[in-house]
């Protein structure tokens, strides 16, 4: 007779305490991290940090790509009463400059490969010479990455309190804004952090093993891999994203849930026939999707594939949000569900009322379990806000059951000739034409309608960007929508400006067509 094995406990530093030597993360190197080798760099950080001089409620940035690095500093800011503020790598020097001097960071962690960038961030920011560290390589004015570890304590620090992520915004609208939530002050084994995972059905343990394939720097990316982890979930860590890599991952390690983005589902949805079947994604439980609107057929052809493990949330950086099984999407197509248990939805109009079922409003949020400031923008944390519901500009209804439809964001929506015109619809249409590889629409100026709506369309491999697929692309969206949401021009572009976690920056495609314009919005 077999003797059950006894679960670990909850939380990674008590698992890590019970039995060190379980492999708890496959990094992207190949090489394979105990659970005790992963507490004790995390626990050696902690230390070389406070030796910095961190201190309880301070912050320290990281520019680092997925790794085993990225996770130790979140392990050690959330048993020190530190704040992590991660940082898009993508980001230029300024641009960095401005999250490090904004958020106060006394530490700036960098990998080599954004050395440059990281660099002239600090310079810029006026970080000191000795608060720099470099991660992979030399970078001029940092010191090595051990330098700030070496030869410390494998032992857990004294004075263990929970800390947080202090997440940028995206900025779509200026600068972005730190997410600031003030530090509870008691033990990080109190915080239950693995229970965010509960609300989509994911329990401890139970055999799960976690893929983490978008960028770390991504809120909800950081926060399903941290959650993982405190529920005794191995990780399995990709560097860079690509679609046939993320199969023969999830087959070799049996992944059973990961976080999603739309994109992704286009990217593995365009492989060849022959290369989806050489793999089996059979151990998949959940796959989660997020952060940008899904079109329908994206969504049906991926549950046709992988079955009704095809889950979606709504969610914010500033906290969600609303959570759709794939029964629930199927039984209501184009949902992103009901809300969390932990949170609160509702649909007000422009003067704060609440919205009756299906009628079109600005969407509301507001999280049961604590709030949150924009970090030195009093201004802005007052003018999203309604009571304790914030807004993050979305457009949506509720229906009589409280499945949310959402349709846009409002700064994205067009308004021509006075109707307004929602482009989540029209790039959906765009996306079942087989020559579009991705695309997206905004409204530019029009002399009398004040906006007329224009295409842009990044074509798929083997389609050239000419004028005859353009009047092939234009033809097919007059088959699809009505005559005013039509596209009345459309440009190529070689690559979409998106973040690794399909984050579209619209205003980067907008802006030149505005120059020299005021935008009705």
């Amino acid at each position: 007779m077999t003797t059950p094995r006894k679960a670990p406990p909850n939380g990674f530093w008590a698992q890590a305490a019970a039995d060190p030597d379980r492999t708890i993360l496959f990094a992207p190197d190949g090489q394979r991290w105990s659970a005790g080798r992963l507490h004790a760099a995390a626990n050696r950080l902690v230390h070389g940090l406070r030796a910095a001089g961190m201190e309880t409620g301070d912050a320290f940035a990281v520019v680092l790509p997925n790794g085993a690095e990225f996770l130790t500093a979140y392990l050690a800011a959330s048993q020190a009463g530190f704040y992590l503020v991660p940082v898009n790598h993508h980001l230029v020097g300024p641009e960095i400059a401005w999250i490090v001097a904004d958020s106060g960071a006394k530490v700036l962690i960098a990998h080599e490969r954004y050395g440059d960038a990281a660099r002239a961030a600090a310079e810029e920011a006026g970080l000191p010479a000795a608060h720099r560290y470099a991660v992979g390589g030399p970078v001029a004015s940092f010191r090595p990455y051990h330098a700030l570890t070496d030869g410390l304590r494998d032992a857990p620090p004294g004075g263990r309190t929970l800390g947080w992520v202090m997440n940028y915004t995206s900025g779509t609208t200026g600068r972005p804004r730190g997410i600031r939530r003030p530090l509870p002050g008691k033990p990080p084994e109190e915080a239950h952090l693995g229970g965010f995972l509960g609300i989509f059905g994911i329990k401890p343990f139970d055999g799960n093993v976690h893929l983490v394939c978008s960028p770390l720097y991504h809120t909800a990316v950081l926060q399903f891999a941290g959650a993982a982890l405190h529920i005794g979930h191995p990780l399995v860590v990709m560097d860079t994203w690509a679609p046939e890599e993320m199969l023969r991952l999830i087959d070799t390690h049996a992944c059973t849930h990961t976080h999603m983005v739309p994109t992704q589902f286009h990217r593995l949805l365009a492989l060849p026939e022959e290369v989806r079947a050489r793999y089996d994604v059979s151990s998949v439980r959940h796959a989660i999707h997020g952060a940008a609107p899904c079109p329908d057929h994206v969504k049906r052809a991926m549950i046709e594939w992988w079955g009704t493990c095809v889950e979606e949330y709504y969610a914010a950086s500033e906290g969600g949000g609303a959570f759709a099984t794939a029964e629930d999407w199927l039984k209501k197509p184009g949902t992103v569900g009901r809300a969390w248990p932990i949170s609160e939805l509702a649909v007000l109009d422009d003067d704060g009322r609440p919205l009756p079922p299906g009628e079109l409003g600005t969407v509301y949020m507001r999280m049961t379990t604590g709030g949150f400031s924009y970090h030195k923008d009093e201004a802005k944390t007052r003018r999203n806000r309604i009571g304790d519901f914030f807004t993050v500009g979305d457009l949506g209804h509720l229906d009589e059951d409280g499945y949310l439809f959402l349709r846009d964001r409002r700064i994205d929506m067009i308004i021509s000739g006075g109707v307004n015109i929602y482009p989540a619809e029209i790039e959906a249409a765009l996306l079942t034409h087989p020559a579009v590889a991705d695309a997206a629409v905004f409204g530019i100026p029009h002399p009398d309608w004040g906006e007329e709506v224009k295409a842009v369309v990044e074509p798929a491999e083997g389609h050239a960007p000419d004028a005859a697929l353009a009047s092939g692309i234009l033809a097919h969206c007059a088959e699809r929508l009505a005559g005013y949401k039509r596209p009345k021009s459309l440009d190529f572009i070689a690559s979409m400006p998106r973040d690794p976690n399909g984050k579209l920056y619209k205003r980067r495609l907008r802006d030149p067509y505005w120059r020299g314009h005021r935008r009705p919005l």
